[in-house]
C-alpha cells in the first residue's frame, strides 16, 4: 500500500468513527419540549440550536486539516476545521473546530513556505510551524477526495490550487453554495475584518464577494456573540429572485433569522405602505429599452434625487421646520390665563433631549395638553361652556404646530414657490403630481425613508449590521438614509463598477459612497480574481470593457482552461432554429446542468421562451417579479442576469444594433455569467463592443 493509500484508509477511518460519535450525540438530544415552564423553554432552545450544528456537522464533519506545532515547545497536533464545531462526546476536546475560530484562520492564510506562521487569539499572537494543509471533500459519509496543499520538509510544487480548481469544476445547481471550504486568503481578511466599519468591496464578476459578506456575516456573530444577533442583521439584494438564489447559504453555516430583502420592500414597509412604486419590470423595461443613451441617463431624475445636493436641501427644509415647531406666540384658552412661548421652548429643549423632531412635536402638544388640564383643575374652572370654548382654543393652537408625515413633507418640496431648486421643474411636477396620486419612482424611496427617520426615528432596534449588495447601482442618499439605522457604522457594502449597468442612478466611484464615512470608520478592499469563469471567458469579458476608465483592475481569472468563446453569424431566416440547436447541443453532452439563453430586451426573452417551449425544452422565463430562480434552462433578459451564474451562456443576439458602445457593461455583465461555456450569436453586424472577433 503506498503511502497516499494508507493516508487515504486512516482518514476514511476516522471520518467513520467521527459521524459515528455526531450520530451518537444527536440521538441523545430527545425530542422537542412543548411544556410551558420557560426555563425547560430556554434549555430546549439551546438544544435545538446544538442538534441544527450536529446535523450540520453530520452532513460533512469537516473540510480540512492543518497540522499545527505551536511554540514554544508545543506538540504536533492535527486540527481539523468544519462548518460547525463539535466537542468529542462526554469529553472538552474538540473533534471538528468551527472555521470561524481563531487557529482556524490558518487553514485560510498559510499558503506554504518554512517559516513559522501566525494566527491571532484573544490572548495575542500564536505562532507556530504549520507541517500539513490538507483539504477533503466529505459526501454522504464517504471521503471522495483528499488532497495535500502543504506537506513540511517536501519540496514539489506546491498544489495549494488544485482542490480549488477541483471544486469550481464542478457544476452549478439553482441556488449560490457556501464557500467554506476553499475561502481564500483574501477573502478571508475580509471574512475576519473587525465589526465597527464601512467596509467597500470591489470584487469583479465572479470574485465570491456576495459569499464572502453571507459568511462575514456568519463570522460576526460568532466572534461577537455577546453584542450581535441575527435578527438586528439585514441584507439588502438587488431583487427578490437573487434572494431566493442566496437562500441556502447562511443556513448550511448555521446561521437563521436574518432579514433579507430588497431596498425597495424595506422602505414601503418603513413607510407603513403610503406610498405605492411602479412596478420595477415597468422601470426596468423603460430604462433598458426604451432611454438607453448615456445622456438620457446621465440627465435622470435618479441620480438627482439619490444625490448629497438634494440631501441638503431636506436638511435645509427640515430645519426651517424644527424652527417652526414651537410656537413663537403666547396661548391664551382664557383671559387671565397665559402660556409663554418661553414656557414652551424650555419644554421642548430641555425634557425631549435627542428625540426626533416629530416625537418632540407630539410630546410638546401633549406638555401644553397637561398644562392646560392643569391649570383648569387648579383654577377649579367647571363651567363647561367655558371649558368647551377653551378646549376649541386649544385644538386650533395645536393644529397650527406643524405636523407631517414623510410623504406629506416630501411632496411640499416639489410644491410652488416652496419647491426646492435643486430639482428641474419638469421633474417637480411630475413628481408632486405622483405623489398627489400616491404614488412615487424608486427614486424617492430614499428621501422618503430619510425624512421618515429624522422626523420619526427607527421603531425596532438599530441593526447590528448591514450587508448591501450591488452597491454599485446605490445612490449616496441611500446609504446616508441606512447609516441613520445604526448607532455606530458597521456596514458590509459590495460591488463592482464594472457592472454598474443602472448609470441613471447608481455612483461611478466608490468614493462617492465611502466619503460618507469618516476615514477611520471605513475600510476599502479589492478582489481582482475570478473564481467563476474559465481564462477564455475572462479575457473575452476584459475586451469589452476595453478602456472604459472606471478605475478597477480588469479580472484575472483562475488558471482554469476550458473551450474557446464562439462567436457566430446567425441567419435572420434560422435565427430562433440556430439557438435550439445550440442547447439542444449542450444539453445532449450532459455537462451542464444549468444553461442561460439571455436576450437584449424582456420582449425579446418572451418571444425566446415561447419558441423553446413549441421545440420541445422545459425552459423557464426570467422576470424582474418572480421570488424564485428554478435552474434548468432559463431564458433572461440581460439586466436581470446580474449575481445569476450559469454553466453555459448563449448571448442570444449580440449584434451592433442590440449593444451599442454605452451597453458596454450590460455585455460585460451577460458574458460574465458563463462558468464553462459561452457563445454568442448576432443577426446583423457585429457589436463594437467585441474588438476580437472569434467565429465558428
Amino acid at each position: 500500500m503506498t503511502t497516499v493509500q494508507s493516508a487515504y484508509q486512516e482518514e476514511q477511518e476516522r471520518l467513520t468513527r467521527s459521524l459515528g460519535d455526531i450520530k451518537s450525540q444527536l440521538a441523545g438530544i430527545g425530542p422537542r419540549y412543548t411544556g410551558d415552564d420557560f426555563t425547560e423553554q430556554m434549555l430546549d432552545l439551546q438544544r435545538e440550536e446544538r442538534r441544527k450544528r450536529l446535523e450540520v456537522a453530520f452532513r460533512e464533519p469537516y473540510f480540512g486539516r492543518i497540522d499545527f506545532e505551536e511554540l514554544p515547545g508545543g506538540e504536533q497536533k492535527p486540527l481539523y476545521i468544519g462548518k460547525a464545531g463539535v466537542a468529542k462526546q462526554g469529553s472538552n476536546e474538540l473533534l471538528v473546530i468551527d472555521w470561524r475560530a481563531p487557529v482556524a484562520s490558518l487553514f485560510y492564510s498559510f499558503t506554504g513556505g518554512e517559516d513559522a506562521a501566525t494566527y491571532t487569539a484573544p490572548e495575542g499572537d500564536i505562532e507556530g510551524f504549520v507541517h500539513l494543509k490538507r483539504n477533503f471533500m466529505v459526501r454522504q459519509g464517504e471521503l471522495v477526495r483528499m488532497v495535500d496543499s502543504y506537506v513540511r520538509g517536501k519540496e514539489e510544487e506546491s498544489v495549494t490550487d488544485e482542490f480549488l480548481l477541483y471544486r469550481l469544476g464542478e457544476n452549478k445547481d439553482n441556488k449560490l453554495r457556501d464557500i467554506v471550504s476553499t475561502i481564500q486568503h483574501e477573502q478571508d481578511r475580509i471574512i475576519r475584518s473587525e465589526r465597527n466599519k464601512a467596509l467597500f468591496i470591489q470584487g469583479v464578476a465572479g470574485s465570491g464577494k456576495t459569499t464572502v459578506a453571507l459568511h462575514r456575516l456568519a463570522f460576526l456573530l460568532y466572534q461577537y456573540a455577546d453584542r450581535v444577533k441575527a435578527e438586528r442583521m439585514i441584507i439588502f439584494a438587488p431583487n427578490r429572485m437573487f434572494l431566493d438564489y442566496i437562500s441556502g447559504v447562511l443556513p448550511e453555516l448555521g446561521v437563521g433569522d436574518i432579514l433579507q430583502t430588497t431596498f425597495v420592500d424595506w422602505s414601503l414597509e418603513l413607510l407603513g405602505h403610503e406610498v405605492t412604486i411602479r412596478s420595477a419590470s415597468d422601470a426596468l423595461a423603460y430604462w433598458f429599452e426604451e432611454h438607453r443613451t448615456a445622456e438620457e441617463m446621465a440627465n435622470a431624475a435618479g441620480r438627482i434625487k439619490g444625490s448629497l445636493a438634494f440631501k441638503e436641501a431636506i436638511d435645509n427644509r427640515i430645519a426651517e421646520l424644527e424652527q417652526r415647531i414651537v410656537p413663537v406666540i403666547p396661548f391664551e384658552p382664557l383671559p387671565g390665563l397665559v402660556l409663554k412661548p418661553e414656557q414652551m421652548m424650555e419644554w421642548y429643549e430641555t425634557d425631549y433631549g435627542d428625540e426626533t423632531l416629530m416625537k418632540k412635536r407630539d410630546r410638546l402638544v401633549s406638555r401644553i395638553r397637561r398644562w392646560f388640564e392643569s391649570e383648569l383643575k387648579m383654577r377649579k374652572i367647571v363651567d363647561k361652556k367655558l371649558r368647551a370654548k377653551a378646549q376649541t382654543k386649544l385644538n386650533a393652537f395645536a393644529k397650527k404646530i406643524p405636523s407631517y408625515t414623510a410623504p406629506q413633507l416630501y411632496a411640499a418640496l416639489f410644491q410652488g414657490k416652496q419647491a426646492v431648486s435643486v430639482i428641474p421643474k419638469a421633474i417637480a411636477s411630475a413628481t408632486a403630481a405622483s405623489l398627489k396620486e400616491g404614488q412615487a419612482e424608486a427614486e424617492d424611496l430614499a428621501p422618503l425613508v430619510y425624512i421618515h427617520l429624522r422626523l420619526y426615528g427607527l421603531t425596532i432596534p438599530a441593526y447590528d449590521h448591514i450587508v448591501i449588495d450591488e452597491a454599485q447601482d446605490y445612490s449616496p442618499f441611500q446609504l446616508e438614509a441606512l447609516k441613520l439605522c445604526q448607532r455606530t457604522p458597521s456596514m458590509t457594502v459590495l460591488g463592482d463598477l464594472q457592472q454598474g449597468i443602472h448609470a441613471y442612478a447608481g455612483i461611478n466611484s466608490w468614493t462617492e459612497l465611502t466619503d460618507l464615512f469618516n476615514e477611520e470608520q471605513t475600510g476599502f478592499f479589492e478582489l481582482n480574481r475570478s473564481y467563476r469563469s474559465t481564462m477564455e471567458i475572462i479575457e473575452f469579458a476584459n475586451r469589452i470593457l476595453g478602456g472604459m476608465g472606471v478605475g478597477v483592475k480588469p479580472a484575472v481569472p483562475v488558471f482554469r482552461s476550458g473551450d474557446p468563446v464562439e462567436v457566430v453569424q446567425a441567419e435572420h431566416a434560422a435565427w430562433h432554429k440556430q439557438i435550439a440547436d445550440s442547447v439542444r447541443a449542450w444539453q445532449a453532452t450532459g455537462h451542464f446542468q444549468t444553461i442561460s439563453v439571455i436576450g437584449r430586451t424582456a420582449q425579446q426573452c418572451a418571444e425566446l421562451h415561447e419558441f423553446l417551449l413549441k421545440e420541445g425544452f422545459e425552459a423557464s422565463l426570467v422576470q424582474s417579479k418572480q421570488p424564485e430562480y428554478g435552474g434548468g434552462l432559463s431564458v433572461v433578459p440581460v439586466y436581470l442576469s446580474k449575481g445569476l451564474e450559469f454553466d453555459a451562456v448563449l448571448i442570444a443576439d449580440a449584434g451592433s444594433d442590440m449593444y451599442t458602445p454605452d451597453d458596454a457593461k450590460l455585455l460585460y455583465v451577460g458574458c460574465t455569467r458563463a462558468l464553462h461555456k459561452l457563445k454568442l450569436l448576432h443577426r446583423e453586424s457585429l457589436t463594437s463592443l467585441i474588438k476580437e472577433e472569434i467565429t465558428v
